[in-house]
């Protein structure tokens, strides 16, 4: 079991590619359980007693490198030295992302809603199981993961815009309603612009391979693309037809 006393900077809390958690805990009892749950779970846990510990070890955060000290701090409201709501606001000042999940034996709403406004991702109310805290945590963790991932970029050609992330569509700066299919479709296009699609492929990328249909719902699609996109459907200057081979995009 980590603890404050034997464990002086964050990075030596790194055991393989474990999620690092830095408990902040005054009262050893909870602490103890706290520390006994994750390591349970297979995280590597970092604790401190009190608050001017806590920054010690979360200071070494640098905005430029984007690189966490932690994955995750879990900490007390009522600590000595520096209390959780100021540690929380350092944090964010500093514009660590670290996620928070604040401990409090105060269960009001306002004092959750004062935690959660300077900067805590969440709030849990003493006293807790350590099952709940610990589904918490993973939910946290999975969140700050998937911030993490790399974002698909916007796609534009000409006047067509396209978000992948929020499903939107603006054309000439106006947002048109896509149904799913036609949005896949248009994405796919602007995805590898001046690429010949067959019907075939289309229907395999978009319809997936168990499609039972008839290819002529790619041409039904298409024209209502078109209606949706150009300012001339009967002459596109968007999705092209490439006669004898199928469409493009550009």
């Amino acid at each position: 079991m980590y603890t404050s006393e034997s464990t002086k900077y964050p990075h030596t809390a790194a055991i393989g590619q474990r999620s690092r958690i830095l408990v902040v805990e005054d009262e050893e009892l909870i602490r103890d359980m706290i520390v006994l749950a994750l390591e349970e779970e297979g995280y590597g846990v970092v604790t401190a007693t009190d608050g001017r510990l806590a920054v010690e070890y979360l200071k070494s955060y640098e905005p430029s490198s984007g690189e966490l000290s932690f994955d995750l701090v879990i900490l007390d409201l009522m600590l000595p030295q520096i209390n959780g709501l100021d540690i929380c606001r350092l944090i964010r000042y500093q514009g660590n992302p670290v996620p928070i999940l604040m401990l409090s034996a105060k269960g009001s709403e306002t004092d959750r809603v004062l935690g959660l406004e300077v900067g805590a991702d969440d709030y849990l109310t003493k006293p807790f199981s350590m099952r709940e805290l610990v589904a918490r945590c993973r939910a946290l963790l999975r969140r700050q993961r998937l911030s993490c991932l790399p974002q698909l970029p916007v796609l534009q050609y000409k006047d067509v815009t396209l978000y992948p992330q929020e499903c939107r569509v603006l054309v000439r700066s106006q947002e048109v309603n896509l149904s799913p299919k036609e949005f896949r479709l248009l994405e796919l296009f602007m995805s590898y612009a001046r690429r010949v699609w067959s019907r075939e492929q289309l229907l395999d990328q978009v319809w997936g391979p168990d499609f039972v249909g008839d290819s002529k719902t790619v041409d039904v699609h298409i024209r209502w693309l078109r209606e949706k996109l150009e300012q001339d459907p009967s002459r596109p200057e968007y999705i092209v037809t490439v006669r004898g081979f199928g469409y493009r995009f550009g």
